[in-house]
């Protein structure tokens, strides 16, 4: 603890003193730090700090890596000096007015989805085990056939994979009143009113087993079960009609008016105007995404497989979160996940050679629990702490990230769930693809290594980049 402390002091005083902080957040491997001044930053002082395993600029943040449960400890030490005195909610909001327009989209794509993202990966989960226990081997354990298995059981399993998913919108409505400033139980039952049972069901209406309503003899309406953007632009807006709204009612009436009139207008504009236009701007965007994903010869899993960690390092990657969840909704597979979860695991490949192979301590200890995380999915401490810094240990990572999505988009690779990759990873691949995935991840962690070993790094090209 007093080490931690200790670090702590170091960084405050590296970064300018307290006077210089503005506010100090984290996530789960980066210290997040708002500046008055970037320029009395000493980053080689930062760098050289014990613990941190790289810091960088970006996006009106100065980020330093620690790594998971370190950056807790550290970030508790910076409260006990009297450093975390502004909210995480505050820095998001001086955040937003930071970076391009672009940048501020996908950070926002994020503030909403991430809340979500844990319900999404323990349906994955619930998906994978549903996927092993059906396997006729399994099932032979405990006397039972595909076709004698008791109709209870599955509809049980059908509660814990389906729920989630039916009810997306709800989740995403939801947070994104969050987000924008609303009432969150007006957004979820907003986002209720799209998936409510008295409109036919969408996935009923796409197999031709059901008709959508037919309004003014033109507008089809049904239900938004599949449907992301719909209900994330409905959020949007009614999150600031809502407030519009208030700030117009008296206070006398308020706790009517504003609820009745949000819900109202927002369910008459997400059925016949947000839903119609937004499910096709959607559908354009899926159907892009899966021609990609088509792609023959496994040149698809080998493009995603080079490029996915050079869009991690942008922070713009919270777009994949969107494309995922739209892949598990209309596939019930997620292909995206197979590929980019090689591209992660070469690039701890890559930092575990460099840590298996550079004679010098510092870096020794800083590299091999770097590749551990990353073998865990996060790749930052690798990529920024290590494999980024020295330059070509990135690429070979990338090579083999290449060389692993190539094989997955060849055996037709895919996930039950997201957002969890590599070991945790192994949980979404469980309905008789676990074999595959194992290969898939270990062509590219030995591609990733043995490039790096041979042509990656060496101490003498480590100090040669120091001093230049």
């Amino acid at each position: 603890m007093a080490n931690n402390r200790k670090i702590a002091e170091q960084l405050i005083d590296a970064i300018g003193g307290k006077d210089n902080i503005k506010s100090v957040a984290h996530c789960a491997t980066r210290l997040r730090l708002m500046v008055h001044d970037q320029e009395a930053i000493d980053q080689e002082t930062v760098e050289d700090i014990e613990k941190v395993k790289g810091a960088y600029y970006n996006s009106g943040q100065y980020q330093v890596i620690f790594g998971t449960g370190t950056v807790n400890q550290i970030y508790a030490q910076f409260e006990k000096l009297g450093i975390a005195e502004v909210s995480t909610d505050d820095q998001k909001q001086e955040m937003k007015q930071q970076g391009n327009w672009f940048q501020r989209l996908i950070r926002t794509f994020g503030d909403v989805f991430v809340p979500i993202i844990p319900v999404l990966v323990a349906t994955g989960l619930f998906m994978g085990l549903r996927g092993l226990f059906m396997q006729e081997e399994i099932l032979a354990w405990f006397g039972l056939t595909p076709e004698t298995i008791p109709e209870n059981f599955l509809l049980f399993t059908e509660v814990l994979t389906d729920t989630a998913f039916a009810f997306l919108p709800a989740l995403i409505a939801w947070s994104a009143f969050r987000v924008f400033g609303g009432s969150p139980v007006i957004g979820i039952v907003l986002g209720l009113m799209l998936v409510n049972p008295a409109l036919p069901n969408a996935w009923a209406v796409a197999e031709g087993v059901a008709d959508p309503i037919v309004f003014f003899g033109f507008l089809e309406v049904s239900g938004y079960q599949a449907s992301v953007l719909p209900a994330f632009i409905a959020g949007f807006l009614g999150a600031k009609l809502e407030k519009t709204i208030r700030k117009r009612v008296p206070e006398s009436l308020d706790l009517i008016v504003t609820p009745f009139l949000t819900l109202f207008i927002m369910i008459v504009l997400a059925l016949f105007a947000i839903g119609p236009v937004f499910s096709a701007l959607e559908s354009a965007v899926m159907s892009a995404v899966l021609y990609l994903l088509d792609i023959p010869f496994g040149i698809s899993g080998l493009v995603i497989g080079f490029f996915h960690q050079l869009i991690v390092i942008t922070g713009v990657h919270h777009i994949f979160n969107f494309l995922e969840v739209q892949l598990l909704n209309q596939l019930g597979a997620n292909p995206f996940n197979a590929i980019i979860t090689t591209a992660i695991a070469a690039q701890g490949a890559a930092a575990l050679a460099v840590g298996l192979k550079t004679r010098e301590k510092k870096l020794k200890a800083l590299a091999l629990p770097s590749s551990f995380s990353a073998f865990l999915g996060i790749t930052e401490p690798a990529i920024f702490g290590v494999n980024l810094r020295y330059g070509k240990p990135f690429i070979m990572g990338l090579v083999g990230g290449a060389a692993g999505g190539f094989f997955a988009s060849l055996v037709g690779l895919a996930g039950t769930g997201m957002a969890i990759t590599v070991i945790p990873g192994t949980l979404l691949y469980l309905d008789g693809q676990i074999l595959l995935y194992l290969a898939a991840n270990g062509i590219a962690i030995a591609v990733a290594f043995v490039l790096t070993w041979l042509f990656g790094y060496s101490d003498k090209e480590k100090k040669q980049i120091e001093e230049a």
